[in-house]
């Protein structure tokens, strides 16, 4: 697992993952691997988790934020398995910002328990901090204005948002930034993890010019990621050998 390159596209609800997931695997020779959204909607066959934990965030928040955790991990462990070779994979979020960025903010607001919050923290800290998740070899940071990121949820219209306001988004863009730009967040596995963050206020979907901007910046992160590794595998050969 530790061989593959696995990089991270990250952002708040509406910043336009989506769309660039499509392009980047439209015209990047990567491998793309989704939140794993149909699992949270359907769990044993019937039962939609997300639906429920927008409804009813505080009943809901950590069992919803737990099997979020548990099914990321999988999607990435199921999808390497079926692929050959070393990627790039682009993963759509992460564990870590489950941890960062959703689940704190569960936590502040109330939704979760004292009790919730620190049982989360210590099954993050044992899968992550001991290997037992992959780690990644770059984040890719979709920055995005609450209120833009607002009017594109409402102009999508998905059932399961319908409940987000203006304020959980702002919170949301807040723990991405301290995490992701002023590195307030400490957690030593990625303390050292290249990141790429991508101004998307602009909107890029039919926008062929933005598009290509975001795309060669991309191209170029993951070309250099690639040659930090092999630098890196270099270097740990050469140390063998001596």
């Amino acid at each position: 697992m530790q061989t593959k390159k696995l990089i991270v596209l990250e952002g708040n609800i509406g910043a336009g993952k989506s769309t660039l997931l499509r392009l980047i695997q439209e015209q990047l020779p990567v491998s793309i691997i989704a939140e794993p959204t149909d699992k949270w909607q359907t769990v044993a066959h019937d039962e939609n988790l997300l639906d429920l934990f927008y409804k009813d965030t505080p009943r809901w928040a950590y069992t919803f934020q737990s099997y979020a955790f548990l099914t990321r991990i999988q999607s990435i462990m199921e999808h390497i398995a079926q692929h050959e070779g070393n990627g790039p994979f682009i993963l759509e979020r992460s564990v870590y910002c489950d941890r960062f960025c959703f689940a704190k903010n569960c936590f502040e607001a109330g939704f979760m328990t004292p009790l919730e919050w620190n049982i989360y923290k210590d099954w993050f800290a044992w899968l992550v901090e001991s290997n037992h998740a992959p780690k990644p070899n770059g984040f890719i940071y979709l920055r995005v204005d609450p209120d833009i990121a607002y009017s594109r949820i409402q102009k999508r219209s998905r059932s399961e948002e319908n409940g987000i306001s203006k304020s959980y988004l702002q919170s949301l863009h807040d723990k991405h930034d301290d995490w992701l730009v002023h590195q307030k967040e400490p957690c030593s596995s990625i303390k050292q993890v290249p990141v790429l963050t991508l101004n998307c206020n602009d909107e890029f979907e039919q926008n062929i010019q933005k598009q290509n901007e975001h795309l060669e910046q991309i191209a170029l992160f993951i070309e250099q990621l690639g040659q930090k590794i092999h630098q890196q595998a270099t270097l740990g050969v050469s140390h063998a050998a001596v």
